[in-house]
């Protein structure tokens, strides 16, 4: 392996850093920095008000970070608008489930899979070959995904007349159908019972090891978190409290003060 070669099989898939966000006067992040890898789970956690999701905002480009940087392979993101995003491989879910709600389950994942795609009015309108070789791969990829997430049996019930746990399976759905190399999972287990958390971990994983994707997640319920992430990252007032495995993050005392809760408190 030359140099080069070895310093790309060591280079994180994402970087995170030194970013900051100030909205007028409050600061919603402060210079945070870590890495993610190829391959892991890593879970970001922190009370309310930590900046999670101003991160997860900067990363799939909702927001423009005030200073710092993030690299994916190397290579800087803040110049790619939002809709561009998911063609470098960033996929995401949201806290508060973002479907077309008049659409089916299907054509929803459908949607996820065009953002991979590049074609022209022309060619769309006269029905090239080209464009129905596309369509014929895309509806193999959309039906292959919701076998695998078992919404094989509602694809063409519409998304709102759906429970919110497979709402949330068939975001799930139209991020992996944009084939991600990372995903971005922002709070996954919200308005979920006990049973279906647990589903969930299993799924992730899953996920990570079937469809070889890394994932970021954002998530209240320390429980997933623990079970599943080989990372944590802790933040609290927009700043990095704590970083390391979910065991030594669990047990650190600025975390347990901060996030956990303490004996004092």
């Amino acid at each position: 392996m030359t140099q080069a070669e070895t310093a790309q099989a060591t280079l994180p898939l994402l970087a995170v850093c030194d970013v900051s966000v100030v909205f007028g006067g409050i600061v919603a992040l402060n210079g945070v920095s870590f890495d993610l890898h190829q391959g892991q789970i890593l879970g970001l956690i922190g009370p309310n008000g930590a900046g999670k999701t101003t991160l997860f905002n900067c990363l799939s480009r909702l927001y423009q970070p005030s200073a710092g940087d993030i690299l994916m392979e190397g290579a800087s993101i803040l110049k790619r608008p939002p809709h561009r995003i998911a063609e470098i491989g960033i996929g995401r879910t949201f806290q508060n489930v973002a479907l077309f709600s008049n659409l089916s389950v299907v054509d929803n994942v459908r949607i996820g899979a065009h953002s991979q795609t590049r074609s022209d009015i022309v060619s769309d309108s006269l029905r090239l070959p080209q464009v129905r070789r596309l369509e014929a791969m895309l509806n193999e990829r959309v039906h292959e995904i919701l076998d695998y997430l078992k919404l094989e049996d509602v694809a063409h019930t519409t998304v709102s007349g759906l429970p919110f746990g497979t709402q949330k399976r068939v975001e799930l759905a139209r991020a992996l159908a944009s084939e991600p190399k990372i995903l971005l999972l922002d709070e996954p287990a919200g308005g979920l019972n006990h049973e279906e958390v647990y589903a969930l971990g299993d799924l992730i994983r899953r996920i990570r090891s079937d469809r070889k994707v890394t994932v970021l997640l954002v998530e209240h319920h320390m429980g997933l978190v623990m079970s599943i992430a080989d990372h944590v990252v802790a933040l609290n007032f927009g700043r990095k409290l704590a970083e390391g495995t979910p065991a030594a993050v669990q047990s650190d005392p600025d975390v347990i003060k901060a996030y956990l809760g303490s004996k004092d408190q």
